[in-house]
């Protein structure tokens, strides 16, 4: 590819390459990087570093390092640099006058405003010095002589910053040099032992350069270098073959890989790096001779269908392209809109740019509590409320505290209603004891909207009822942590609180009958917002259960990811004081004064396109679980558009459309990021178990690997009596299975 960020490990730099345009615009695109972009624009220029570097002219080293790369991409990365603010316009126009010449790939505005950064097509017969010395040429400007090493790299500025942008960039391959040259274009190398004497030899020897020799080529739209990368990642901590392992590891990827490239020796040597072959490219006849043996003795095994190994790469890269499909990257989640709506962005205001989406998901819980009365009518016509139950998660100490003050504001005049209404339950409470053989009625308009987290059955379902006898409304929790949920019930059990999120999202009937006259008794749609906080771990293992039973994806998720290099800083808060309460209470003031049936066609129609996307996308990345997830994550985005179109006094605007679009990507990004690989294998295994109903024969409901104990299972599962031995035995005799003692598995053969 020509196109890779850099990023370091360890402290050395290290090459990615960014594949798609939807990569590549989510890290121009991301808030950090907007905002150093304004900062380095106003005067401070020492940021400049902190932007995202790419380069665009080489490829990275076997061990995917920067440093003393010699080999070239398809593309050269130019700078134009000391233009004046009367020259930029000019330049600008010339250098797209001349793209198709140029072979255009990328213009972008420099960070500090007075250059530009191209990308152009390499022409291969000449150097990296002609090739810029030929562009400057054509464009009429000084040539970069800086970039005469092909590992410069650029510090790329943002979305706005961007003038031309072609995906060819994105879809390149190594050049292959006609003469064995110094790659900056200034030395020539004499007839030594390592050099080549002519130009075929000199094509040969990089051809078996050891780094993606299949880059271009792909697996069903997986390409066969992230597939092998994705395999050494798993299965050799990320570390490629040495001497002293090259041998056996090659071997093992050559079986693995064998089956998806035609069980041909062209096939692996077209997909199987050489690692027998020096950084430059160079390789021996006998390190070439060894390689070629290997990967013979690989196709000599016996065939046993698609490997295990190879199932668990190809799954691994699936769930990596469903939470691509989100609109971010696999560790960035998609941007949030420059432009957001006004009280979205007077919540998020006193925030750092890191914390701004998950106060942006958090603060829906507490504004929809103030809605009563309230129906919102999706596209196939059922009425919805505005209920949210957002689950924030991140790690240890990241600040997920962010998210409270915007929540207490919002929710100040809730809490002093329910001061006077917690008043006068205590003073009925004092005046009817326990025992009191004739009591007061319980005053019917006592409604207490904020729950604190350790109640009982009975004042929960009272709650419910109350909120429902009085308007309508909404009950409301926040807790620190979501095992603290479990303390809503008295039977203090997750099993519960998932129960609790299907029926609240629904609306659905809750509470208690009972008999005695002093029970709490009552049943009431269940109306009930909350926020809750957690780390990744706690997140999957409560809801370890609740993953594909529709509880999740009912959730509403954020998360928090700071940057690294800010990880030891103690944020700093916005102050919130009168002023921005007054700012706040126009918005409040619309929501509690909102009732009845309430319908936007602009949202309307926004969640029928996003419905089609999401059908569309999930066909393409070919993931299940985004496909169930995305169903009521578009109609969670819908309900805050409705919120957010209430709130602004019945007016819908582009900033409205933008924020809902991004609030789903971005919930369903959470989703998938958290609990998508789990969803993922369920909805797989339920496809399985459908797809083996009836009677079959049970080798064909084996996996093509499997174990002892797998086949015991599955042998009770088909209800055959006795452990099996015989079977196996059988099947072995008849060369349908093969014993790996290294492994400790039975192996399918395929004949």
């Amino acid at each position: 590819m020509s196109t890779h960020i850099i990023y370091l490990k360890d402290g050395v730099k290290m090459m990615r390459p960014v594949t798609t345009r939807a990569e590549y615009m989510a890290l121009r695109g991301s808030n950090e990087q907007q905002q150093l972009m304004a900062a380095i624009r106003s005067g401070n220029e020492t940021l400049k570093h902190r932007l995202v570097q790419m380069n665009y002219s080489c490829l990275p080293n076997a061990d995917g390092t920067l440093r003393g790369s010699t080999r070239m991409s398809n593309t050269v990365g130019m700078d134009i640099d000391h233009l004046s603010a009367e020259e930029m316009p000019a330049v600008r126009d010339r250098i797209l006058d001349k793209k198709d010449e140029l072979g255009l790939g990328m213009l972008e505005e420099s960070a500090r405003g007075c250059g530009y950064h191209l990308v152009f097509t390499r022409r291969p017969h000449m150097s990296q010095v002609e090739n810029l010395q030929w562009a400057a040429q054509l464009l009429g400007v000084d040539y970069d002589a800086q970039a005469k090493d092909i590992t410069r790299v650029f510090f790329t500025t943002a979305t706005e910053q961007l003038i031309y942008l072609d995906d060819a960039i994105f879809a390149s391959e190594e050049v292959l040099g006609t003469d064995y040259t110094d790659l900056h274009g200034l030395i020539k190398s004499s007839d030594d032992n390592n050099s080549c004497n002519s130009r075929n030899s000199c094509q040969e020897k990089i051809r078996v350069n050891p780094c993606n020799p299949c880059q271009d080529k792909d697996y069903n739209g997986m390409a066969y270098s992230d597939i092998i990368a994705k395999y050494w990642e798993l299965f050799n901590g990320g570390k490629l073959p040495v001497v002293g392992d090259r041998n056996a590891l090659t071997f093992e990827l050559a079986v693995t890989l064998r089956s998806i490239c035609g069980y041909s020796l062209e096939g692996l040597q077209a997909i199987v790096p050489n690692y027998w072959a020096a950084p430059d490219g160079t390789c021996t006849d006998a390190d070439r001779t060894e390689y070629l043996h290997t990967l013979e003795n690989a196709l000599k095994e016996p065939r046993r269908g698609m490997p295990l190994r190879l199932k668990q790469v190809l799954q691994a890269l699936k769930e990596q392209q469903g939470v691509k499909a989100c609109g971010g990257t696999v560790s960035t989640p998609p941007p949030m809109p420059k432009r957001l709506p006004p009280l979205i962005k007077l919540l998020t205001r006193n925030v750092p740019w890191y914390y701004k989406p998950a106060v942006a998901s958090a603060v829906f819980p507490a504004l929809g509590a103030h809605l009563h009365g309230v129906h919102f009518r999706y596209w196939d016509n059922v009425d919805h409320e505005a209920t949210f139950m957002n689950l924030l998660v991140g790690r240890q100490s990241v600040g997920k505290g962010s998210i409270k003050k915007p929540i207490e504001y919002i929710m100040e005049d809730i809490r002093q209603r329910d001061l006077l209404s917690r008043q006068r339950e205590a003073e009925w409470k004092q005046k009817n004891p326990t025992g009191k053989q004739k009591k007061d009625p319980r005053p019917a308009d006592i409604c207490i909207q904020m729950l604190i987290d350790n109640l009982t059955d009975a004042v929960f379902n009272q709650r419910v009822v109350d909120a429902n006898n009085n308007g309508e409304r909404y009950i409301y929790t926040i807790v620190d942590e979501v095992e603290a949920l479990k303390k809503v019930t008295s039977s203090h059990k997750a099993d519960e609180v998932g129960l609790l999120i299907r029926k609240a999202f629904d609306n659905s009937m809750a509470g208690q009958e009972r008999v005695g006259a002093d029970s709490v008794s009552g049943i009431a749609p269940l109306r009930w917002n909350f926020n809750a906080s957690t780390t990744p771990p706690n997140a999957r293992k409560f809801f370890y259960k609740m993953v594909n039973d529709g509880t999740v994806s009912r959730l509403d998720v954020a998360t928090i990811i700071r940057p690294i290099e800010d990880d030891d800083e103690a944020p700093i808060l916005g102050i919130y004081d009168d002023r921005f309460a007054a700012e706040l209470k126009p918005y409040i003031d619309r929501l509690d004064a909102a009732n009845g049936l309430i319908e936007c066609p602009q949202a309307r129609k926004l969640a029928l396109d996003l419905k089609q996307e999401n059908a569309d996308t999930a066909r393409l990345y070919e993931s299940e679980a985004y496909r169930v997830l995305s169903y009521r994550a578009n109609v969670i985005a819908w309900l805050k558009g409705m919120v957010l179109y209430v709130a602004h006094g019945y007016r819908w605007d582009k900033s409205i459309a933008e924020f809902v679009r991004w609030s789903e990507q971005y919930n369903l990004w959470c989703k998938m990021l958290y609990f998508g690989t789990q969803l993922e294998k369920e909805l797989n295994d339920e496809q399985e178990l459908q797809r083996h109903s009836g009677p079959q024969n049970l080798l064909e409901l084996l996996p093509d690997e499997f174990t002892r104990e797998q086949y015991l299972q599955m042998r009770q599962q088909a209800g055959r009596p006795g452990p099996g031995d015989s079977t196996l035995r059988t099947w072995q005799t008849r060369g349908h299975i093969a014993f790996d003692e290294t492994a400790g598995r039975f192996l399918k053969i395929k004949h």
